[in-house]
């Protein structure tokens, strides 16, 4: 094959190949056994028309165009493959010529990824990350598990207060009218939570079981049913009952409650800041990671990204997004019903950020290509395993859904981020306060 890449702007380009004749034959032999069967000439029986009648009676040009069809996207990755150039969208064909007995002649319009001018992206200055575990962090996730050990408890004559759950009645109306959803009974409420519209809950403080509430509200101006948004709501509420939260003693008891592996408070205590510091210090990794790849693709130079490369990303991100809803049992239809939104909502949503997003994962590739980083078997097969653990599939399955290119481009992104990350320095001061310092449980 020839093909001629020849650059016309920025990312766009047209691509010149030739498709020579033995393949021509080929799709002209796979055009004509998938049109016989719907060919008609006298004297044959349907589908039984020979080749050559056929080509007498239409001439051979007839099946240049389902041909062309057939061919079509083989030749067109070869020449891809041979002008060793990257499409990031769907190329527009244009015929330059189909002569009998001569190549044809193709021409595409192709828009192809951009260059991209690397700028530093190793020893990187990053913010100091405070990874130190202190005292009242644990305090801190010790009543957590408190909180969550917790018992409800009748608070009997008493008025109820924030953090406090009642049990309530309630029918709401708007201009005098009931509407859909507002009505409930025996609905337990924690007072605090926020879990109902801003006000409602406040104005249950102070008020004892047997109690008759008049409460009245605004609905937010951005509510998600829209006939209610920004309107003034009365709910008439009656309250059953005012139940306390009573929390078990900080004992080693409470220890082997929560955690079967413990046999005192103090064991809990070190298995929480140990987990802490685990925690941490996976944060600050984090954190270090997302300075130094966004300096890196800040310091790079990339003109002017490909709209179908920003189009692609979004939709990524859509559908990714949807399919984690569906995991919860939320389909699509479903989660655009409960939130009141449209799919162009979601398409504005994941829009912010989708050149940066682009431009991020272009630099990256630009820096394996510079580093010639090149995963080995070794790495490719500890990667199937992770996602075979993380999917809870067979490795067999993975392999099957990825190619082994997929499976490297990955691996390679991979550990750019990490040699981009290892080489950073961190050099600025983490906040901490003199309370902290004193407050401290490292020793």
């Amino acid at each position: 094959m020839s093909a001629k890449w020849e650059k016309k702007g920025t990312n766009d380009g047209e691509l010149t190949f030739e498709i020579g004749p033995d393949s021509i034959k080929t799709g002209l032999d796979r055009a004509f056994e998938k049109n016989k069967k719907s060919i008609r000439v006298p004297g044959f029986r349907k589908g039984k028309v020979p080749r050559s009648i056929f080509t007498k009676m239409y001439g051979e040009e007839a099946l240049y165009e389902d041909a062309l069809n057939i061919l079509l996207p083989d030749e067109y990755s070869k020449a891809v493959s041979e002008a060793k150039i990257e499409p990031v969208d769907q190329p527009k064909i244009n015929v330059e010529s189909m002569e009998k007995g001569k190549p044809w002649v193709i021409k595409a319009n192709v828009t192809v990824k951009p260059d991209v001018k690397l700028g530093d992206y190793k020893d990187l200055s990053v913010p100091k990350q405070n990874t130190r575990v202190y005292q009242k962090d644990v305090d801190a996730e010790l009543e957590k598990k408190r909180e969550s050990q917790a018992e409800l408890v009748l608070k009997e004559g008493k008025a109820a207060e924030k953090g406090d759950t009642v049990v309530i009645d309630f029918e709401g109306k708007v201009d005098g009218k009931p509407f859909e959803g507002g009505k409930a009974e025996n609905h337990s409420l924690e007072l605090g939570s926020n879990s109902f519209i801003p006000g409602f809950e406040d104005q249950l403080v102070g008020h004892k079981a047997g109690e008759d509430v008049e409460v009245k509200v605004t609905f937010p101006k951005d509510y998600q049913a829209k006939k209610l948004a920004g309107k003034d709501a009365i709910f008439e509420t009656k309250i059953h009952e005012v139940k306390t939260k009573e929390l078990p003693k900080l004992d080693d008891d409470f220890a082997k409650d929560v955690d079967e592996d413990v046999d005192s408070l103090e064991e809990l205590k070190e298995k929480i800041k140990d987990n802490l510091k685990k925690q941490k210090k996976s944060e600050a990794r984090d954190a270090i990671e997302d300075a130094a790849i966004s300096e890196a693709t800040d310091n790079a130079e990339v003109k002017d990204i490909p709209e179908a490369m920003i189009n692609e990303d979004i939709q990524r991100q859509m559908d990714q997004y949807l399919a984690g809803m569906q995991q919860q049992g939320i389909n699509q239809d479903m989660y655009f019903q409960l939130t009141g939104t449209k799919p162009e909502d979601l398409k504005k949503q994941f829009s912010d950020g989708a050149e940066k997003r682009v431009k991020t994962n272009l630099v990256l590739e630009a820096i394996v290509a510079k580093e010639d980083i090149e995963p080995s078997e070794d790495d490719v097969k500890a990667e199937v395993k992770d996602l075979a653990k993380q999917y809870g599939m067979k490795e067999d399955a993975v392999r099957k859904a990825l190619t082994d290119d997929m499976l490297k481009h990955d691996i390679a992104i991979k550990q750019a981020i990490d040699m981009i990350v290892d080489s950073s320095k961190q050099d600025a001061k983490a906040k901490d306060d003199s309370k902290d310092k004193e407050d401290s449980s490292e020793k």
